[in-house]
């Protein structure tokens, strides 16, 4: 009976009595090709696509287990195996120039590199397809870097211990981050508009921000907010915007706790007083204490102008006001002229002229 040949690698399938002296030559052929389908290496250069061999009894490019395509691609090309053909492959995509790489069978599919993906596949061939050998892990460690460049689905956990650099997407269903999280663009919670709330903890509080997926409503130390915001402890602004209109759970300010604040007694209103001043006139003015008032403008002997840091609603302001020069002469205070920003005072020695004043204090009251 004559030799045959196996139908993946075309080993020689001797015969009984067949190869009488050349039997050893051709199974030491076979173990090289067997060699070669476990662990050769051939570069094969796929500039214009490429069709792998399989000659019967002989090495032939196509048996290798590892190949690297090489070579400058002006477009897209095919890499094709004969049909029939069972085989594993790991393949490396080492052409240059920017088109996809389909590795296949004669008549069936493949597995295709992208334009971009320079990479390697572990790649198999059931005699009708080229399927990609490896698309899920139960453990998987690595060590490096690991770089998607189609999506990847983990359904278990993942324990990442160095860093993990995602460009895309990732749509990650629970996540437990012990080290420190850096995120440089934008961030999306529940995209999706699931019921599911968002936790934030603190050192020691396990509600620092909490956020009530299914009511619409933020905690601030505490997990059942009941208002669309809602915070436990003190809080502190710099501004708040709006009229206050709508506020409600605020106490009003009545007439009479303006009175026990000023512990004041009887009926009549409290008006506060709405600048004050109290300056040195003599030389140039300065001013020793003051609220409202920027400040004092010396006009001449005895007479100055006091400036409101803010302006008053109209001129309609009662001033009061004295100037003291001591024990020497008495002194008379008058009012010259009023403004909504400042009001100009006159400091007189009776019946002689006007006179500097080391104090003098002025109050606005409206």
């Amino acid at each position: 009976m004559a030799n045959s040949t196996s139908a993946s690698l075309k080993l020689t399938v001797q015969q009984t009595g067949e190869n009488s002296g050349t039997w050893g030559q051709i199974t030491n052929t076979n173990l090289l090709i067997l060699e070669q389908a476990i662990g050769g290496y051939d570069a094969v250069n796929a500039a214009s696509g490429a069709t792998l061999t399989f000659s019967n009894g002989v090495l032939s490019n196509g048996k290798n287990q590892v190949l690297k395509l090489t070579g400058t691609i002006t477009g897209n090309v095919n890499v094709t195996i004969p049909d029939s053909i069972e085989k594993t492959y790991i393949v490396e995509n080492a052409t240059s120039g920017a088109h996809t790489v389909t590795f296949k069978t004669s008549s069936g599919t493949g597995v295709t590199w992208s334009a971009t993906d320079k990479g390697k596949k572990i790649l198999y061939s059931d005699g009708t397809n080229i399927e990609e050998g490896i698309t899920s892990a139960d453990n998987l460690l690595v060590s490096g870097n690991v770089t998607f460049v189609s999506n990847a689905s983990i359904t278990g956990n993942a324990n990442v211990t160095a860093n993990l650099d995602v460009d895309g997407t990732a749509n990650l269903d629970v996540t437990d981050i012990d080290g420190a999280l850096t995120q440089d663009g934008g961030a999306v919670f529940n995209e999706d508009s699931a019921d599911v709330d968002f936790r934030v903890e603190s050192n020691t509080n396990q509600h620092m921000l909490f956020v009530d997926a299914g009511n619409d409503r933020i905690g601030i130390n505490t997990s059942t907010p009941t208002k669309t915001l809602q915070i436990n402890g003190n809080c502190k602004a710099t501004a708040f915007e709006g009229d206050g209109s709508s506020l409600t759970g605020i106490s009003s300010y009545s007439n009479s706790d303006a009175l026990s604040l000023f512990n004041a007694t009887g009926s009549a209103p409290v008006y506060a007083c709405r600048a004050w001043v109290n300056f040195d006139g003599t030389g140039t003015p300065s001013i020793s204490g003051s609220g409202n008032v920027s400040s004092i403008t010396d006009n001449g002997t005895g007479d100055y102008t006091a400036n409101f840091t803010t302006s008053m609603q109209d001129a309609n302001f009662a001033v009061s006001g004295s100037a003291d020069y001591g024990s020497e002469e008495a002194l008379v205070f008058l009012v010259q002229s009023q403004a909504t920003s400042n009001v100009r005072v006159n400091i007189d020695r009776p019946a002689v002229s006007r006179k500097d004043s080391p104090a003098v204090m002025i109050a606005i009251h409206r």
